[in-house]
């Protein structure tokens, strides 16, 4: 078996996504999910060269690690793999690019977890997991923030007393920018541009939503701020709120600041307003069988990422293409036809035949009159295993 072969990992709270990568061919040979992590029964599941699940007798992500670290030996992969790509919330603005991994940039990434105190901890667990597990592997840390690293001042400063962004870091980073650098490449070579010329608009759109403007390539400016909470409407995060609603409900509630963070990441968003769920086919069905307030959970949804993208527009002189991704982005052609009534001004037309059936052979789901809009499937795991292999192989 090649000994081009990379792990990328993604921990995330409960749950550690694994995909093995062969970067000769440029394919996944096995991808997988260890879920539940944390409750009585975790279990873990693998397809692709190997097929099959299997539960785990303890709970946590070291447990988990350990049963991966097990099941690759077992497959004969261990002694072929090059490096582990791991994707990290979070870089703050000590990190601008993928990272080759050792003592004392680990020690500066522990120094962030304040900024992404949902995300990085977790991240950092499958680093410090695999340290004890496979010490002789080198390890990368890609990015989220990264791609956004060039965004210009007037885009990702606040308007705080400036000792806070000096002191504290406080600024807009913005998230998503694995998925981000993937799809910019992805539509230069669809639309046959340079990808120092394209100018693009993107809403990524899953669970976790947020939306970019592309400006010659990079990044110009984003949806999501400080942290992940900010923005669009999400599955259960509320997207943007005036602030003063957090010290509002703190006194209606006689709540904790910890209580109402809670319920603006996990209680909020499309869960919050229909009451009944945060997965998007759900509130379609709903919505279907008369569920008004499924409805004005899907309007609002909608709205709001019109609403962005035609306010991120302002940061662009023309823009080549608007584009879909993420796991309603790619698969709701009813979502992005709404947002798009949202967004009158855009001009955009879709054809009704080429959004049903997620695009053409360049991902094109617009009339051939209108301004471009496309479908473009990310593939975050893709890019992290790229840059760990080049990062691995340069050293």
């Amino acid at each position: 078996m090649s000994s081009a072969n990379i792990l990328v990992l993604n921990c995330g709270s409960s749950s550690i996504k694994f995909a093995i990568f062969n970067m000769a061919k440029q394919d996944v040979l096995i991808s997988g999910l260890a879920e539940r992590l944390y409750e009585a029964q975790p279990t873990i599941n693998w397809s692709g060269q190997f097929k099959g699940d299997a539960t785990i007798n303890d709970q946590g992500h070291q447990a988990a690690l350990d049963k991966l670290a097990s099941l690759l030996d077992q497959w004969n992969i261990l002694d072929t793999l090059t490096g582990i790509g791991h994707r990290v919330v979070h870089g703050g603005e000590a990190f601008s690019a993928s990272t080759l991994l050792n003592d004392d940039n680990i020690s500066a990434l522990k120094m962030l977890n304040h900024l992404a105190p949902l995300h990085n901890p977790v991240n950092m667990l499958g680093i410090e997991a695999c340290q004890k597990l496979l010490p002789k592997l080198p390890q990368v840390a890609v990015f989220d923030t990264a791609f956004h690293q060039s965004m210009p001042e007037h885009a990702y400063l606040y308007a705080v007393p400036q000792a806070w962004y000096q002191d504290h870091g406080v600024r807009k980073y913005g998230f998503h920018g694995t998925s981000y650098r993937y799809i910019t490449g992805a539509c230069a070579e669809q639309l046959n541009k340079p990808i120092n010329e394209l100018n693009i608009l993107c809403a990524h759109l899953g669970n976790g939503c947020s939306a970019s403007a592309i400006l010659n390539g990079q990044s110009i400016d984003t949806s999501m701020g400080l942290t992940p909470l900010d923005g669009l409407i999400m599955g259960t995060r509320c997207g943007s709120i005036d602030p003063g609603l957090i010290e509002f409900m703190m006194k209606a509630e006689n709540a904790s600041i910890e209580d109402i963070m809670t319920s603006l990441n996990k209680k909020s968003g499309l869960l919050g307003l229909s009451g009944c769920s945060n997965d998007m086919r759900t509130l379609l069905a709903e919505e279907d069988s008369g569920n008004a307030q499924a409805k004005q959970a899907i309007d609002a949804f909608c709205y709001r990422i019109a609403r962005e993208l035609s306010a991120l527009s302002a940061s662009l002189p023309t823009v080549d293409a608007l584009v879909f991704t993420g796991g309603i982005g790619e698969h709701a052609a009813s979502i992005r036809q709404r947002i798009i009534n949202f967004w009158p001004n855009s001009q955009i037309i879709l054809d009704p035949e080429l959004n049903a059936q997620a695009g053409d052979h360049q991902g094109l789901i617009s009339q051939a009159e209108s301004p471009k809009a496309m479908v473009i499937a990310t593939n975050e795991e893709l890019m992290i295993a790229q840059d760990c292999y080049e990062l691995c192989n340069n050293d």
